[in-house]
């Protein structure tokens, strides 16, 4: 009876997951001659590959369902639409050229659109594209995103700010997972390396109803590196050599896959001196990392998952004061020392006509921070470390967090998609230093969330709500639990064929972290004596986005509104006294709102098809309720760039480009900051992609500052120093595809 049993249910589960093919043909709608290399793609899948020299490509192995193709190639219109699988037919695809870039799949909100059919207006960036410009790191690359800044520690630490609202207040995803690393700290970075990363993804504006507390600001999103196609593998290595830091970041890496199985390796070695200005050397500025990644990869018929894990090891030194003036890259104290380790799975199950999708991650942090009066030499100026010496820090935080991530794409039904699922954390924090910012604790958080799309002739519309409980218990008896009920709703319409119209409204909320509980004591990378507040109420916003696109075949126009109300924004302020030689800070609450927006344009004018002007501006206002500024709001900034991209039989995906960017005066200051002058800054590049050796080869050679201009960014925690930003920097990069 038993094998009975056995056999019918592998009988069920054959006809349930019988495994389908597609094929097809890619042509081009001008001259209807078939198009080789075209990416074909199942997003929800994950599994594509690329056309052969006669336009055809073939998808095996996939489950029965209806499913998004994604089909895209460099100069043409992206496509985008749902099948049916099974096929009667084999697929015929017409791509028309187009002139502005291609669109892409937005992976962090849940329906995964393509950019242009987003709901949300959801910016989306290449590293790729981060690299031909410059950028130092990943942090330094995505304030080239309209409406994203950050607040700076030197070259090496930098934080995301969107519209104004940084820290907790912005949460960051990597490898589908919430990225925990006592970001509560202005000085405490990223940690993350940008190789191996293929773009970064971000939301302006509350997500809570996506992604719980901390995302009231909008969201950071980190998309890995791809797996290889089907039955394909390559290696690459590439360099970036910096001239101001005398400094470099290195690569290599490896991906291979076959049918069912896939794999990748990379690893990264980064090492800078300190960086330079017009007059000086920003003295402990200087910085090394080391970055491993790893990916392990299953595919069936109808099961899918992937383990991932990131090593990232730095030691960062922290300037103070400009003093010792060299090119040595060994930090110096003061000084962290932090490993980050990311363990990530990420599973999917394919039913008939819905999924079931699993994500678990384990970040755990170990923070160590060496300060100069904990040394034997206490006395002295800018300590050198040596390796051969055990240091004691004076400050070791170690943070476990445990994420889960639940959810299931429910059957569609008429017009409607639809997603229910529910996602939580727990999370712990130990302290081993002789001085401690926040206690010993446990966080818990649990929501659960239901939204919607709905797809009409004219229009289509996005809604859905949530529900959230945080509890924050410590070893010091607090003991605290935060509710929230969030929703959001949106609709994007097209006037016309060239005009689009999305309009979105969302709540958010963030609960108050440990520093703003139970700080007391001398925070001594801001100088200031900090108090907690056990009061703290959770912060809850409203905003209103709009946005207005239009696009022909040479110019294309958007601009971006909003509105954010805040109640209870959390803040420091001082209170005239003075503790240990600081002058005392207590965290308050006050309402507060936020508007602005970014506007732009892209002109490519006929017949220079080779020619593109792209123009930006971006501005943000904050305030209290009472009318005072909010702190740490980024200056008004236009960026103006001409760029030129050409093709030949010699060489690929050739570019230059020049670039304006000004940052105007911020006299708009909180009562403890300080203003900034205006400034501009040049740049310029210009790279292509050779074949060399049957292979390919990418150089490129960017010049940033190249005037040397003396400057200091208003969200530069060195301000206070009186120190400048970074001056002339030349990047010499090269990237090799074996």
């Amino acid at each position: 009876m038993k094998n009975k049993l056995f056999w019918l249910f592998l009988f069920i589960t054959y006809s349930t997951f019988g495994q389908h093919s597609v094929k097809g043909i890619v042509t081009s709608t001008k001259t209807n001659h078939p198009l080789e290399f075209v990416n074909v793609y199942f997003p929800e899948i994950e599994k594509g590959t690329i056309t052969d020299e006669n336009g055809i490509f073939k998808i095996s192995n996939l489950p029965s369902g209806n499913f998004k193709i994604l089909v895209s190639y460099l100069g043409f219109q992206t496509i985008s639409k749902r099948i049916q699988i099974p096929l009667d037919t084999e697929l015929t695809i017409g791509l028309s050229p187009v002139i502005l870039q291609i669109d892409e799949i937005i992976l962090s909100t849940p329906f995964h659109k393509l950019q242009g059919d987003n709901v949300m207006k959801v910016e989306h960036k290449k590293v790729s594209e981060l690299n031909k410009i410059g950028a130092i790191n990943l942090s330094n690359g995505m304030t080239s995103i309209p409406g994203v800044e950050s607040v700076s520690t030197g070259v090496s630490i930098g934080k995301p700010v969107i519209r104004g609202l940084s820290n907790n207040r912005v949460l960051v995803y990597t490898q589908g997972i919430r990225l925990e690393n006592q970001q509560f700290g202005d000085e405490h970075g990223l940690g993350i390396s940008s190789s191996g990363i293929e773009s970064i993804e971000v939301i302006k504006g509350p997500a809570s109803l996506l992604y719980g507390s901390d995302a009231l600001g909008g969201v950071l999103y980190i998309n890995p590196e791809k797996f290889a196609n089907t039955n394909t593998k390559n290696a690459d290595f590439g360099i970036d050599y910096f001239t101001n830091t005398k400094g470099y970041n290195t690569n290599l890496g490896y991906k291979s896959s076959t049918e069912k199985f896939k794999v990748i390796f990379r690893g990264n070695l980064s090492e800078h001196a300190d960086y330079k200005t017009k007059d000086y050397y920003v003295t402990n500025s200087r910085f090394k990392e080391q970055d491993f990644k790893s990916a392990l990869g299953y595919q069936s018929t109808y099961f899918t998952t992937e383990f991932r894990y990131n090593l990232n090891a730095s030691q960062i030194g922290i300037p103070e004061e400009i003093s010792i003036q060299n090119r040595d890259t060994k930090p110096l104290l003061p000084l962290q020392k932090l490993n980050n380790h990311i363990f990530s799975s990420k599973s999917k199950l394919f039913l008939e006509n819905s999924s079931l999708e699993l994500n678990l991650g384990y970040t755990y942090n170990d923070r160590k921070e060496f300060e100069e009066h904990h040394h034997d030499h206490e006395h002295e100026e800018d300590v050198e470390v040596d390796d051969d010496e055990i240091l004691e820090p004076a400050l070791h935080m170690k943070l476990q967090t445990l994420h889960y991530d639940l959810k299931y794409n429910l059957p569609q039904f008429g017009k409607i998609v639809s997603i229910v699922g529910f996602q939580g954390m727990s999370q712990t924090n130990t302290n081993y230093g002789e001085e401690y910012l926040i206690p010993d604790s446990n966080t818990t958080d649990l929501g659960i969330l239901a939204t919607s799309h709905i797809h009409f002739e004219n229009y289509d519309l996005q809604l859905g709500a949530r529900f959230d409980t945080r509890k924050i218990d410590t070893d010091e008896g607090l003991n605290k639990t935060f509710n929230s009920f969030n929703g959001a709703v949106g609709i994007k319409k097209d006037i016309s064929k060239k005009v689009t119209l999305r309009l979105n409204l969302a709540s958010g909320f963030r609960a108050p972290n440990l520093a703003e509980l139970t700080s007391e004591g001398s925070h001594e990378g801001t100088n200031r004596y900090e108090i907690g507040n056990q009061d703290l109420k959770s912060e809850q916003n409203y905003q209103v986005d709009i946005n207005v696109e239009y696009q022909s075949e040479h110019l294309e126009v958007f601009a971006n509104g909003f509105y954010n109300s805040i109640a209870n924004y959390i803040f420091l302020s001082p209170d005239g006294n003075v503790i240990d030689n600081n002058p005392v800070y207590l965290y308050q609450q006050e309402d507060a709102y936020l508007f602005g927006g970014e506007f732009g344009f892209h002109i490519h004018p006929h017949p220079l098809d080779w020619l593109h002007i792209e123009n930006t501006f971006e501005t943000v206002i904050g305030k209290q309720k009472n009318d005072k500024y909010l702190p740490l709001i980024p200056a008004n900034k236009l960026t103006n760039t001409a760029r030129a991209e050409f093709e030949s039989n010699s060489f690929k995906n050739a570019y230059c480009f020049i670039s304006l960017g000004t940052t105007f005066k911020q006299n708009n200051i909180s009562e403890f900051e300080s203003n900034t002058n205006s400034y501009s800054l040049f740049s310029a590049g210009f790279g292509s992609e050779f074949n060399f050796l049957k292979k390919k080869l990418s150089i490129s050679v960017s010049g940033n500052n190249l005037t040397n201009k003396t400057y200091i960014n208003h969200l530069s925690r060195l301000k206070v120093d009186d120190i400048n930003n970074i001056g002339r920097n030349i990047n010499l990069g090269l990237h090799y595809t074996f």
